[in-house]
């Protein structure tokens, strides 16, 4: 039964390596450089598709793009209850063959959704009037390259939850170098089929590497015999953790891509929905470094509660928070002194950014700081309930605003203003959560409801602990 992570028991044994780091710096340099790749893949992906699509095409593809995303509408946050699971397990010197093949189902339902959702592309498109066999099997094929990311994430978070983040992040860095090399090739010629017929093949040989070294590991099962009934066991056994976890899940889902859905039935297809890809491509990519960068303290984050480390667990949070100020300070100059070059570089004549889009990507940019970091210590420390309720109180502001909007009869930017607004104040709420979550779970006892001024003076007064976050 999931539960969040709590003090590790007397008896345990975890593996205790020299100290003293908060984060892993190996990782720290390997993750910048997939984080970074995979913001490069985006604005490349952009920049490529403006050049060989027709800009009602590429359009399509925005949409398509838009409905991949939209899978992850069935996480239900299922991965980061499996990473609870097996990090439990992992800390306390244990393996755990059952939550090694929960994860294994887990894994297989995300791969086995992208692929059905691809089938399901491939017959809808075909259906179409205008359509071609050509055109439905490159739609069903980009949405398959899209959907499969879910699966994927989950494996990282997997191989986080056993320390074999190094291992998962140099199999990305590969894949990564692999996709922006096939997508830049297609402005020399190569034929967008044969981009996604190669990327999916990519995808198969990924993740066959990735389950044979996690199942060495104890971290899935290396066999699928028993797989469906293990996900059901799964799903009855978590059941109350899975209601919160996937509302929390669904809404952070709903609240980035609504909007994908809103804008082209609201100003119709061509130069909206660009505007607003482009917009929500910087604003996801960064919200990819900044995950990234949390990535990095997970580790540490959760030995440190696991522990009652409080001033371990504040230290290390903070400086997550301080290292995704860096690329977001970086990315608002662009932005403020450059933004008009830069999105004239990536869209040529496809569409024209207005000048008003630049101050709202900046709020975005500061907010999500708050919100990824918060959203991780919460997430990976099991504190589901919190997320559900700032998840779904924000989504809940977002279609009444969006309403209200639409009755106002306000344009693109104002409608991206309004939705900027919310997002931050949403962000700040789940600051607060996360104060009042693990870090006050960190600094007290089991029970002990001490108010935010408690929480200060134990985290002021608690003493600094040789505890290293392991490098693997």
């Amino acid at each position: 039964m999931h539960a969040n992570i709590g003090s590790l028991p007397e008896d345990a044994a975890p593996t205790e390596l020299p100290r003293e780091r908060l984060i892993s710096l190996r990782y720290s340099l390997l993750r910048a450089a997939t984080a970074g790749a995979g913001v490069a893949t985006g604005l490349i992906q952009t920049f490529v598709f403006a050049r060989i699509l027709s800009p009602e095409r590429f359009s399509i593809f925005i949409v398509v793009a838009a409905t991949g995303y939209t899978l992850w509408l069935a996480d239900l946050g299922l991965g980061n209850i499996a990473f609870v699971n097996l990090r439990g397990s992992y800390l306390a010197g244990t393996r755990n063959e059952q939550a090694a093949r929960q994860a294994t189902a887990v894994i297989l339902f995300y791969a086995l959704l992208a692929v059905a959702a691809a089938s399901i592309c491939f017959i809808v498109t075909l259906a179409l009037p205008s359509s071609t066999l050509a055109g439905a099997f490159e739609l069903a094929l980009f949405l398959l390259f899209i959907a499969l990311n879910l699966a994927w994430s989950s494996l990282r978070n997997i191989s986080i939850a056993v320390d074999l983040f190094l291992f998962y992040e140099r199999l990305e860095l590969v894949r990564r170098a692999v996709v922006i090399a096939t997508i830049l090739a297609m402005l020399g010629g190569l034929p967008l089929a044969a981009f996604l017929i190669g990327s999916n093949i990519l995808w198969g040989a990924l993740f066959a590497i990735a389950a044979a070294k996690l199942a060495q590991r104890g971290a899935l099962a290396s066999r699928l015999r028993g797989v469906p009934r293990e996900f059901v066991t799964f799903m009855v056994a978590n059941r109350h953790s899975i209601a919160r976890s996937a509302t929390g899940a669904l809404s952070g889902v709903f609240n980035v891509t609504f909007p994908y859905y809103v804008v082209p039935l609201w100003f119709g297809l061509g130069e909206a929905p660009i505007i607003l890809e482009v917009t929500f491509r910087i604003f996801r990519g960064a919200c990819v470094i900044f995950a990234a960068i949390c990535d990095l303290a997970i580790a540490g984050q959760t030995r440190a509660l696991a522990a009652r480390d409080v001033n371990r667990l504040v230290r290390t949070t903070l400086l997550v928070a301080g290292l995704c100020c860096v690329p977001a300070a970086i990315a608002c100059a662009l932005l403020i002194f450059a933004g008009g070059s830069l999105f004239a570089f990536l869209l040529r004549t496809a569409a024209t950014i207005p000048h008003a889009i630049t101050p709202i990507l900046v709020v975005l940019l500061v907010a999500s700081i708050l919100q990824i970091v918060s959203e991780a210590l919460l997430q990976f420390t099991g504190f589901f309930r919190s997320l559900a309720y700032n998840g779904a109180a924000v989504a809940v502001a977002m279609v009444a605003a969006t309403v209200f909007a639409y009755a106002a009869g306000f344009d693109l930017v104002e409608f991206l203003a309004l939705y900027a607004a919310i997002y931050a104040a949403g962000a700040v709420a789940l600051t607060i959560a996360a104060v009042y979550g693990p870090i006050r779970a960190a600094a007290s006892e089991p029970g002990d409801g001490r108010p935010f001024h408690g929480i200060l003076r134990a985290i002021r007064s608690a003493p600094r602990s040789p505890a290293a976050t392991p490098v693997r």
